[in-house]
């Protein structure tokens, strides 16, 4: 056994987080740890990283006990932890990065750069991992950024790994690389644990699992021997909804129409419209253009030509402002990095996009938007202790609502959701599914950008399929099923329905 937790319990004040939580990684083992936001999964883990220190229970490395006293100690012992917010310098090359907390000098205090190459390259050999040591980090993918963390961890000897959500912000393609990254650590009997929402991927590359719910360890087991609903219901306590949510409504006025849209390489010739009360769906596979496409309608990006009709008069967007005063909000694909501002509070990150509508001689109305987020909050389940807290403190799904109320505040008739159920736990997408239904039934415009074609099916009228930047086909009604999803979103013949 390479790392066992016996026993362990954890307070905050009155909050009772780890009840009596026993968890154990064996080597070459990839354990998924599940459950809610909330569960206890992050303490857990801040243990084991040493940044907590458990109230009573014991902490065993490969048969010894061990009491950490901080994050080096756990380090030196062959734990490394990969935290959700990558701990990476964009301006600096690869191998700077790979040894920022070692001393790599000699004489007159000089770095030994080439040293530091040759030992990166080393550890990409090992790895098969194709890279020059030499690149920035910021001209990497998000996966990229991924396994030079992972190869970092490496450097350090680490015998078990934990991952925070690695895939969160992943395209398909960046994941199986990540995964094949993590089954060539399990190759070379390293331990993974492996924190996740989505169970699809549990069930791909994980060998064991364990759940949380409540501070309290309710499950684990193989992989081989639970459903993706089994391990969901675990997770919640109760059977998750798998059904489809979407009902045939009536279809309202049109808000939207799209004619020939086009812009550089990223999409040609898109031309569609949504009407009051629809949820509609575009989906496809890695560079399919639909987020370029919507963040050019947002006004993020230029239109090189065609046409937009809002209720039936021609529009131009050359900014995000003017689509939000025609009453388009965008919710980005990547909250970390393009929804929230990490240095502002709750409040303030609800509020930013309405400021200039509730402004009084310039002068922001606190008031107002505080009125706004206590209705908000009742209305989306937002939890939450105040909203002068930071917006770290909220789960990734209280985070994923609190840029949901921000686009809601500001009132619109479109509202483009890209990825709305990234980094959630199931509870909070099946909320997030809630909040949806119910917007298009008041009369909103809903279009879910998405390569969940499940989360597709589940939720939209229709559906738009793109393919390298092309409209490949429309779906609806009983055409729409994964079976003809892929066939589209593959470059299979166009269809276009004739609804």
């Amino acid at each position: 056994m390479l790392v066992e937790l016996r026993n362990i319990r954890k307070s905050f004040g009155k909050n009772h987080v780890l009840k009596d939580v026993s968890l154990s990684i064996k080597e070459g083992e990839i354990c998924a740890l599940l459950g809610e936001n909330g569960a206890g999964k992050s303490t857990l883990m801040n243990i084991l990283g040493g940044i907590h220190q458990p109230d009573t229970g014991s902490i065993y490395v490969e048969g010894a006990e061990v009491k950490l006293t901080g994050p080096e100690h756990s380090i030196n012992l062959g734990i490394s932890f990969i935290h959700q917010e990558l701990n990476l310098i964009n301006d600096l090359p690869i191998y700077e990065n790979m040894f920022l907390e070692r001393d790599y000098k000699k004489g007159f205090k000089r770095v030994q750069h080439q040293k530091m190459i040759q030992e990166t390259k080393k550890i990409f050999e090992r790895m098969h991992v194709d890279l020059d040591p030499r690149t920035l980090v910021k001209d990497l993918d998000s996966s990229y950024k991924q396994i030079i963390e992972i190869c970092r961890a490496i450097t350090m000897n680490a015998s078990v790994i934990i991952m925070d959500e690695p895939t969160t912000s992943l395209t398909d393609s960046e994941i199986e690389r990540v995964f094949t990254m993590m089954r060539r650590l399990r190759d070379q009997q390293v331990g993974i644990i492996f924190i996740s929402h989505k169970l699809k991927e549990v069930m791909e590359v994980c060998d064991s699992y364990a759940v949380l719910r409540d501070g309290k360890l309710v499950s684990e087991g193989q992989v081989s021997d639970v459903t993706t609903k089994d391990l969901a219901r675990f997770m919640v306590g109760y059977d998750v909804r798998t059904d489809r949510l979407v009902q045939q409504r009536h279809r309202g006025e049109e808000i939207l129409r799209a004619e020939e849209l086009t812009y550089n390489t990223d999409f040609f010739n898109i031309s569609f419209s949504i009407h009051q009360g629809e949820v509609v769906g575009f989906t496809g596979l890695l560079g399919d253009g639909r987020s370029e496409l919507f963040q050019s309608i947002f006004g993020a990006n230029d239109i090189s030509t065609g046409k937009l009709f809002l209720y039936g008069k021609e529009i131009k967007i050359h900014t995000t402002m003017d689509a939000i005063k025609n009453g388009i909000a965008y919710l980005p694909r990547n909250r970390k990095e393009n929804a929230i501002i990490k240095d502002m509070d709750i409040l303030e990150n609800s509020a930013i996009a309405s400021w200039n509508m509730h402004a009084k001689w310039g002068i922001i109305q606190n008031r107002v938007h505080r009125e706004k987020l206590d209705t908000l909050q009742k209305q989306l389940k937002i939890r939450m202790t105040g909203s002068s807290s930071s917006i770290l403190n909220l789960s990734g799904g209280n985070q994923q609502k609190i840029v949901l109320a921000k686009w809601l505040s500001t009132e619109p008739r479109i509202l483009i959701l890209d990825n709305p159920t990234q980094g959630v736990d199931v509870g909070a997408k099946e909320d997030i599914y809630d909040i949806i239904l119910r917007l298009a039934d008041e009369g909103i415009g809903v279009i879910i950008l998405s390569s969940e074609a499940n989360e597709i099916l589940r939720l939209c009228n229709r559906t738009y399929v793109m393919y390298h930047g092309h409209l490949q086909g429309v779906l609806e009604g009983e055409e729409m099923n994964e079976q003809s999803i892929m066939e589209l979103a593959t470059g299979g013949d166009a269809f276009i329905s004739k609804s």
